[in-house]
């Protein structure tokens, strides 16, 4: 089995990484950073996105010789079609757990469910009124009813628009009607952009190009946003508390449970039944001292947003949280799985667990939630793993380092509350230029960089320039690891910042969950616009995802863009095959809706360009520096 060429130290920033990277050579173990050697060099035409294999009159790919598809179609049509598709998955895939989210609440409202319940009715009825739904003097689940056909209605296209898009400033939804790229349903424009792109239609590549902007504001404004607001309603919305992060949150003498993947409909009855005494005792009866649940990835930052529930790592640390030897169980839902846990988990004793039938991996064991028998699963699962726990060699077990503290659950409401209710303070701090901007950082790892050295870099240098920053996703874990979660660093921010941030005992990188909570950056930006009268493309506002590998990563990154966001990426998508795409992302979109992408792998150079970003839109709206 051949082994990566890189030392452990090129490979991720962090110790308890390093830890983890020599043992799984010592134990024989193949890890993302060894497959991605394998894999390289990577080929040119499907990194340029010029290979096509849409129809079987190819595959085809486009060079100087062949500059045409036995179709027909070149360079810029085929890179557009490939593009569109390729967001046409990350679209399908926060806005199906979108639609899984409403289907809990369906389920809550009609009385099918006793697993489930309405934990933040005010929130409910908030939304309800703001969608036109009416409340005084009706039965909750009354409401309920009618609010899950609404959030229904945006998946299909019985209206205009769909239903978020009333949070949007005037100026730009106007915009979006004159560019025709108007969201008016998740499933329609999904399906629109898969038509589109059969060989024999669209065959422009900048209209194909504004159909996949449609597209990623219906997830960003509709799919997302909805996942984020039910998820509140069902389970909580997020306030302030204490978690820790890094492998260090796992316990040698427990049974360790991790709960991975973006839904927290599974993770939520895990926590439950972690809790449970009967189970806790059963625990005990086999040796260990107890039962701890950690996350990893999104449905982590669920977690851990709304119960203060652990972090064991992001992207890249999922395989090695295994690594440790400690884990009984990983129970997964969808999104950023890698089925390599699978084998894995083989070499030490730990088994996957899967729960949702649009996810299943071989090898793992299939144990389906529903909205009928979640807690009777979850109790399962639980008991499974308190099995497991005997099997468990604790001669190769390991776990590196200690857990870190953070500050986390910055909801839009959280937010608002610090600020005394209103933005103004907030406001106030950017004209005055103690907070000159902000920007989410937002997304994945990729192990084509060194681990969370893009990602927690960035963030230094833009907190040194008085930027406030935004994080979710798996930029969470890097930035709580390295100290930038809690109200303590603002040590390390600039004056302004420091004395906004150190004013209302909150770090100067805030959390807001996980990557489908980019929907709250969304809203926070529209509620700035809002107030001050202008489009979000005004504001002194940059989004980046610096290692960023995902469909839905680039999903994320088009609708923000889209909605008037200027957005840095680490690469680009594979689209550099084609000038009219490429210059549409980069330049031509800027005038367009407001913004574009730039793109730039050094975090210090990237720190620069969004720095300049935000000095050029504030001088638009007439700020001092």
């Amino acid at each position: 089995m051949a082994k990566t060429t890189k030392t452990v130290e090129e490979m991720s920033i962090w110790e308890d990484a390093h830890q983890m990277l020599r043992k799984a050579e010592r134990d024989g173990i193949e890890t993302a950073w060894d497959r991605l050697e394998q894999q390289t060099p990577h080929c040119k035409f499907g990194e340029s996105g010029v290979c096509c294999r849409i129809c079987t009159m190819g595959p085809c790919r486009i060079s100087k010789k062949a500059p045409l598809g036995v179709c027909g179609a070149d360079a810029d049509v085929i890179v557009a079609r490939n593009f569109g598709r390729f967001l046409a998955g990350g679209a399908a895939g926060h806005s199906d757990h979108g639609r899984d989210c409403i289907e809990a609440f369906h389920a809550v409202a009609h009385g099918k469910t006793k697993d489930y319940h309405i934990q933040d009715s005010k929130k409910m009825l908030r939304i309800a009124e703001e969608l036109g739904i009416a409340t005084e003097n009706r039965e909750l689940l009354d409401v309920a009813k009618d609010l899950a056909d609404k959030f229904f209605d945006s998946f299909g296209s019985k209206h205009e628009e769909v239903c978020f898009i009333n949070r949007v400033p005037e100026k730009q939804q106007e915009n979006w009607k004159n560019l025709g790229i108007m969201p008016r349903g998740v499933d329609r424009e999904i399906t629109e952009m898969m038509h589109r792109t059969h060989m024999g239609c669209d065959n422009d590549a900048s209209n194909t190009m504004l159909q996949a902007a449609r597209m990623c504001l219906g997830d960003g404004w509709a799919g997302s946003m909805i996942a984020t607001e039910v998820s509140d309603i069902l389970f909580g919305t997020p306030s302030p508390r204490k978690a820790q992060v890094n492998l260090g949150v796992l316990k040698k003498d427990q049974v360790n449970i991790l709960v991975h993947g973006h839904n927290p409909i599974v993770s939520e009855k895990i926590l439950e039944a972690v809790n449970e005494q009967e189970l806790i005792d059963l625990a005990k009866t086999k040796g260990a001292k107890g039962i701890n649940l950690a996350g990893l990835c999104c449905t982590g930052n669920e977690l851990m947003m709304r119960q203060g529930i652990p972090m064991a790592g992001n992207h890249l640390m999922t395989e090695l949280a295994i690594i440790t030897g400690a884990v009984e169980i990983i129970v997964v839902d969808y999104q950023c799985i890698m089925p390599s846990l699978v084998q894995v988990g083989n070499c030490y004793h730990t088994k996957m667990i899967t729960t949702a039938d649009k996810a299943k991996f071989t090898g793992a064991e299939h144990v389906k939630f529903e909205m009928h028998n979640g807690m009777e699963q979850a109790r399962k699962v639980v008991r499974m793993a308190i099995e497991r726990y005997g099997m468990r060699n604790q001669d190769r077990v390991e776990i590196p380092g200690e857990p870190v503290d953070i500050m986390t659950g910055f909801s839009n409401e959280a937010l608002l509350d610090a600020l005394g209710g209103s933005l103004t303070p907030l406001i106030d701090a950017i004209k005055a230029g103690k907070i000159r901007g902000v920007v989410g950082i937002v997304g994945c790892n990729n192990p084509k960089y060194k681990h969370d050295y893009c990602n927690v870099n960035l963030t230094r240098e833009l907190i040194k320039k008085d930027i406030l920053v935004i994080v979710t996703g798996c930029v969470t874990t890097a930035a709580g690891k390295a100290g930038l979660l809690v109200p303590e660093s603002i040590e390390q921010a600039g004056p302004g910042l420091r004395e906004i941030c150190g004013s209302l005992g909150i770090p100067p990188v805030i959390h807001m969950g996980s990557c489908v909570d980019n929907a709250r950056i969304l809203q926070l930006a529209a509620l700035l616009a809002n107030e001050i009268g202008v489009a979000i493309s005004d504001l002194p506002l940059a989004a980046s995802s610096p290692e960023w590998y995902s469909e839905k990563a680039a999903t994320i990154g088009t609708y923000a863009v889209a909605s008037g966001i200027y957005t840095h990426l680490g690469h680009p998508p594979n689209i550099t095959g084609s000038p009219i795409v490429t210059n549409l992302a980069l330049s031509g979109l800027d005038d367009l809706v407001g913004a574009c992408f730039g793109i730039e792998p050094d975090p210090f150079k990237a720190a620069e360009l969004i720095n300049e970003r935000i000095k050029a839109k504030r001088k638009g709206l007439g700020l001092e520096e």
